[in-house]
């Protein structure tokens, strides 16, 4: 949608509504998020909170589960597992459901090494054309990520500028997964709303989606990168799919022959 937006928030006595219809949408778009009304439970993840027994509970794990992998592994595990539920909550609501939660104040169960399942408070949705939509919504996970850094920053090394890539990484490949959750979005708009979603962020230019052409002639989107997730320190000799660290024809071969698989499969 575009124009002019239409600030529009849902009547109090509709909240209840508007969220079942989010999770419902969410689980059923993605098969996996597991999303539930309600405040946070004791020992979740709420961003500004003392989250110190949770970082600790999974550094321990993930040192005991990687244990060669080392420190850079451990935090750059837990800074994107902080982000990748929200991440999704942003972009489906934005793109398929068309209203916005506030979903800063998110609750995220920690499940052994990973973090997974997530409570959200009733509230009012904000209503308005996708541009402005993705501007709310890009603005709340920067100040998410904001806040959560220096958190995650107190209790074990962090770098910022990869930590707020690998924030980028995840709206990208939201973006770039909107071709099969949204039936009929071409390249070009999933290249607009890519650009909106970093400049929302505050991210311009710390990666893209490239436009790439497919074995049955048609176009699709893959990976411009910049950040590195480091699971190469806990599986040697494996690296993503997408990542930067590879030589750039290997990254673009192993891109394009997964979304030839993806488009075969669909067809």
């Amino acid at each position: 949608m575009t124009g002019t937006a239409r600030n529009f928030l849902f009547a109090t006595n509709q909240d209840d509504v508007a969220l079942t219809r989010l999770l419902a949408m969410l689980r059923k778009t993605t098969g996996f998020l597991d999303g539930a009304p309600g405040g946070p439970l004791p020992g979740w993840y709420v961003v500004g909170a003392d989250n110190s027994a949770v970082f600790e509970t999974l550094y321990t794990r993930l040192a005991t589960n990687y244990p060669d992998a080392g420190q850079p592994f451990y935090a750059t595990r837990i800074w994107t597992n902080l982000f990748w539920q929200p991440a999704y909550v942003a972009v489906l609501a934005v793109h398929i459901h068309g209203a916005l939660p506030k979903f800063s104040g998110m609750a995220q169960s920690v499940k052994n090494i990973d973090i997974s399942g997530f409570r959200l408070a009733p509230g009012p949705q904000m209503e308005g054309d996708t541009e402005t939509l993705i501007a709310e919504a890009g603005a709340q996970l920067r100040a998410m990520a904001d806040v959560a850094f220096e958190e995650l920053k107190q209790f074990t090394r962090i770098k910022r500028v990869p930590a707020l890539r690998l924030l980028a990484d995840r709206i990208i490949d939201l973006v770039r997964r909107l071709g099969e959750y949204v039936p009929g979005m071409s390249v070009e708009e999933q290249q607009r709303y890519c650009t909106l979603w970093l400049a929302a962020m505050g991210l311009e230019g710390q990666g893209s989606l490239e436009q790439v052409q497919l074995e049955d002639g048609s176009a699709a989107v893959i990976l411009a990168r910049k950040g590195c997730c480091l699971d190469y320190l806990a599986f040697p000799d494996a690296y993503c799919r997408s990542c930067p660290k590879q030589d750039d024809a290997v990254w673009r071969a192993r891109q394009i022959e997964n979304a030839n698989a993806e488009r075969s499969s669909a067809g």
